[in-house]
């Protein structure tokens, strides 16, 4: 008798638990992202195991110079500057931002082509897009609504 009470409450802890688990979605892994990325690329472009040794290490630093400014820009978007003159400065700054990030990426693809055929780059391009596009419309699902006890 014991036992089978013993049974249904870890039977209907496990239940409880997992319905739990289905409410909250697993928390952004940053490590597992940039692998589901990786292997994304990899195989949208068609990289062989030789062009992808050569390629991602270029990759993952055009991404860490990038991040630099990536960060900054989040850390800058809680700024609520009050005059025009802070308003300006803040436009300024986020601009010259986005050019450097734009002119890391030149340089990269030209680094890319140097490594890889042009075609391979713009197939590793048009991936990454296609990805980040998946991923946020993923991310941007409803959440399933709470039960109400």
């Amino acid at each position: 008798m014991k036992k089978s009470i013993l049974l249904i409450a870890f039977l209907f802890g496990a239940l409880t638990m997992s319905a739990q688990n289905e409410n909250h979605p697993p928390k952004f892994d940053p490590a597992k992202f940039d692998a589901d990325l990786e292997q994304f690329i990899t195989t949208e472009a068609g990289l062989s195991p030789q062009e992808a040794s050569a390629f991602f290490p270029l990759y993952r630093e055009m991404l860490r110079k990038q991040r630099v400014f990536f960060d900054a820009m989040r850390r800058d978007r809680h700024q609520d500057p009050t005059d025009d003159k802070a308003c300006r400065e803040f436009i300024e700054k986020r601009d010259k931002m986005d050019v450097e990030i734009k002119e890391i990426q030149q340089t990269y693809h030209s680094k890319f082509m140097k490594v890889l055929s042009p075609s391979k780059v713009f197939k590793i391009i048009q991936a990454e897009e296609r990805f980040h596009r998946k991923a946020f419309k993923k991310m941007s699902k409803p959440r399933p609504e709470k039960r109400q006890p």
